[in-house]
């Protein structure tokens, strides 16, 4: 087939191409990232699945770089690209839940803050992201932490089905009865398969929870810390959340002195009865004085966009990860040296809890291998700056180098940063020869490889 022309490609598509020579170009080619400075020959808003369709061909047959891009979070821009094709899904936002199958069905572009919107309607929910800003389909791909982890698994975990369009521009149904290889690939394996334009999700009856942040001081780091993975081991499913360390934000709730001041935290988030709420984090208040805290009952969807204003698109990002199986002496000293000397109110470091429902799946159930690890944790470089980057990535590689003695090898490939290319068989362990099959079998010519890329 001859090679498409850009004026074809627009006659093909319902949504907008928007080219270097477009007034709308330098917004068309954001994402969230603002270290990412890249430009594209052509963004696809794309507006349904035959946009998509028509987006992976023409990339396909001029044989440019694609990006495939949900909710445009990836850090290491894998949304964007120089001088190829962004199908952008962006305009496919749309989610429908099934209240009687409880099932919710969400478009390639849809949001956390997009589904949970829809789904708490009906009491309903299922594991999401921490910022509601955060694509739906990017962090399915990848595994999927979030606060109900504990209680309901993965994202991926609970993911039925998904509409898949494949390197070759068919569109694919794949779950466990239909291509179930590429079922089993899409839950963990990231963007490698093809581009994902709707995702069907198993829910569960979760309406209000009872949570919110609790500040401890520094001196108390090594205490909180310790106690948490004691006590999270094995506390009831329905209790999630996270120990991190934060600058205090200029919140009502936290002494005005204390703004800008460096604590230890732990986000709670209790999905049980919530008139059992108050007994279930009083382990959490036990561990150590609470300088601060915000605590209550609040819709999930509150806490799921609790920290979105931390987080706003145009900051500069650099992150690190690694999978924890124990949270040894020696790992806690290293985020008791680094954590208190975060560059800006925007970075965080988060220590997620990956046990409860997410151990009873085989790892080689999904191609998310760690399912014996206890902790994910993330070094969040977030700051406005860009003449800090230097600083600030130092901070986050030296904090990494720190932790990553006391680590597994590998880590969750939401966080990965673009220079963790040399990381992938190990985030994928047993599973990776697999992937790589199957990779082949969709995408021999790794057309889709703007990802944590498996190579076929």
């Amino acid at each position: 087939m001859g090679k498409l022309s850009t004026e074809q490609l627009r006659e093909r598509v319902r949504g907008v191409v928007t080219t270097p020579d477009d007034e709308a170009y330098d917004e068309a080619r954001k994402v969230h990232n603002a270290m990412i400075d890249r430009r594209p020959a052509a963004v696809v808003r794309c507006v349904n699945a035959g946009d998509v369709m028509a987006a992976v061909d023409f990339a396909r047959e001029n044989e440019l770089d694609l990006a495939v891009r949900g909710g445009g979070h990836s850090v290491p821009g894998f949304g964007t690209c120089d001088g190829g094709v962004v199908a952008d899904l962006s305009g496919m936002r749309g989610v429908r839940v099934d209240p009687e199958r409880r099932t919710a069905r969400a478009e390639g572009g849809a949001t956390w803050g997009d589904f949970n919107a829809a789904t708490h309607a009906f009491g309903l929910a299922t594991t999401g992201g921490i910022i509601s800003t955060t694509g739906v389909g990017g962090l399915t791909l990848g595994g999927g932490i979030g606060y109900l982890a504990r209680g309901l698994g993965l994202s991926c975990d609970n993911l039925i089905s998904a509409d898949v369009v494949t390197a070759d521009g068919r569109m694919l149904v794949a779950n466990e009865e239909e291509h179930a290889d590429l079922f089993w690939a899409l839950r963990g394996g990231g963007g490698n398969f093809g581009a994902v334009t709707s995702l069907e999700f198993r829910l569960s009856p979760v309406k209000d929870i009872y949570g919110g942040p609790m500040l401890f001081e520094l001196e108390d780091a090594a205490t909180v810390l310790r106690s948490f993975s004691d006590y999270i081991a094995d506390a009831p499913e329905e209790l999630g959340g996270f120990p991190a360390f934060q600058l205090a934000p200029p919140l009502p709730f936290i002494p005005e002195n204390r703004h800008g001041d460096p604590f230890v935290l732990i986000v709670a988030c209790w999905a049980g009865p919530l008139d059992e709420g108050p007994q279930a984090l009083q382990a959490f208040h036990d561990f150590a004085p609470v300088v601060a805290e915000h605590v209550g009952p609040m819709p999930y969807p509150a806490l799921n966009s609790a920290f979105d204003a931390l987080v706003p698109p145009g900051l500069q990002h650099y992150w690190k990860a690694n999978f924890v199986t124990d949270l040894s002496d020696a790992a806690i000293a290293a985020h008791q040296e680094y954590g208190p000397r975060l560059p800006a109110v925007n970075s965080t470091v988060h220590i997620y809890p990956v046990n409860g429902a997410c151990h009873r799946v085989a790892p080689d159930a999904t191609a998310f291998a760690y399912r014996d690890a206890s902790f994910a944790t993330v070094i969040a470089g977030m700051w406005p700056d860009p003449s800090a980057n230097e600083a600030n990535i130092a901070w986050v590689r030296d904090y990494y180098d720190a932790t990553a003695p006391h680590s597994e090898e590998g880590g969750y490939i939401n966080f990965m940063a673009d220079d963790d290319q040399d990381r992938i068989r190990a985030n994928y362990k047993t599973n990776y020869d697999r992937l790589v099959e199957v990779k082949r079998t969709y995408d021999a010519g790794n057309l889709f490889h703007l990802n944590q890329n498996i190579k076929p």
